[in-house]
């Protein structure tokens, strides 16, 4: 099969052995893929899973890996042993995990799990979904993206007197966005450096957007939620300094969800964050439950990721497409669609 294959920090477009369907698989077509921001993290920096000793994530830099974790895909064959409950030809998606004889993987982050960027993958049948929808794959495959902002908002279950602010306006953020406003939580006000980002967030569903470079994002949380509301932060940026700049910016008593997560790691000035009282949540994946909820919000159209997508391009631009995704001016989602 084509894929666009990472091998030694550079992508490049060539053929490699199609996958074969192990135990509990489905051999799927890949249709649709989005290029996310833990794509470029995970080709950058090797060295940060050098402690997950989980095997999940695993970049070696002498073997081939196909990324991509964010798809639509069209199944072609079965595995031994499984239910064969999806016929051939049905489009599909899931949440990016296969389980296999070793263990688990990440879809997309390890030699033994390709992803979306060749023509062909492997997913775990009881977790794959059915793609109920007339969308276009490409419209569809951004519901992996949505369930991180999805499951985060959720999760934070905002009372009545509790506003959100939104730090940084890229997927993950407009995904909270708009599962927030989903909600009828508000005010949402959400800050960014990029004027096509806070445009973004507003057609997303935030209420006030702010250039932190002109208006202070706690100031503008302030006018627009009222005294009596306490903030409720999602930090949604994962570039070093971003969680402490808003550990010494906040309002006591302020409840922080950090999803960016620089893989670098970051310095945080824990005794500030304890005389304020704030309680912090740090990540984690979306449930089982939450990412089946962003899922079908996208194929029905409730919620409307128009706004999130940019161009598409084939398994040959993906190169280019990477190094555009790094541009914070350019669209939240680049699409490949291999058999372009």
């Amino acid at each position: 099969m084509r894929a666009a294959v990472l091998r030694g920090g550079t992508v490049e477009a060539r053929i490699v052995d199609d996958p074969v369907p192990g135990p509990g698989q489905l051999l799927v077509r890949s249709l649709a893929c989005g290029i996310c921001a833990s794509d470029l993290h995970f080709m950058d920096h090797p060295e940060a899973g050098a402690d997950d000793d989980s095997g999940m994530s695993t970049y070696d830099q002498d073997v081939d890996i196909v990324m991509g974790h964010e798809y639509c895909a069209e199944v072609v064959g079965y595995g031994p042993g499984t239910e064969r409950r999806i016929p051939v030809g049905t489009r599909v998606s899931s949440l990016p995990v296969l389980n296999t004889p070793a263990g688990r993987r990440i879809i997309g982050q390890n030699p033994e799990s390709p992803g979306g960027f060749g023509e062909l993958f492997l997913l775990t049948e009881v977790i794959t979904r059915v793609v109920v929808s007339d969308l276009p794959s490409e419209i569809v495959c951004v519901a992996d993206a949505i369930s991180v902002g999805w499951s985060t908002a959720s999760r934070a279950q905002l009372a009545v007197r509790e506003a959100p602010l939104v730090i940084g306006c890229g997927a993950i953020a407009l995904s909270a966005i708009g599962r927030l406003k989903s909600l009828g939580v508000g005010p949402i006000v959400a800050a960014d450096l990029v004027a096509s980002r806070r445009a973004t967030a507003l057609a997303m569903g935030a209420d006030v957007v702010v250039d932190p470079v002109e208006e202070s994002p706690y100031e503008a949380w302030r006018n627009a939620a009222g005294p009596q509301a306490s903030c409720v932060v999602f930090e949604c940026v994962g570039v070093p300094g971003v969680l402490d700049s808003i550990i010494k910016g906040c309002e006591r008593g302020t409840r922080i969800f950090s999803v960016g997560g620089p893989p670098e790691g970051d310095h945080l000035h824990t005794l500030t964050a304890k005389r304020k009282g704030l309680n912090i949540q740090f990540g984690g994946g979306p449930s089982m439950d939450h990412w089946d909820e962003a899922f079908r919000a996208v194929c029905s159209g409730s919620l409307d990721v128009g706004p999130m997508l940019g161009h598409a391009v084939g398994l040959g631009g993906v190169p280019a497409a990477l190094d555009a995704a790094r541009d914070a001016d350019g669209p939240a989602r680049i699409i490949v669609v291999p058999g372009s």
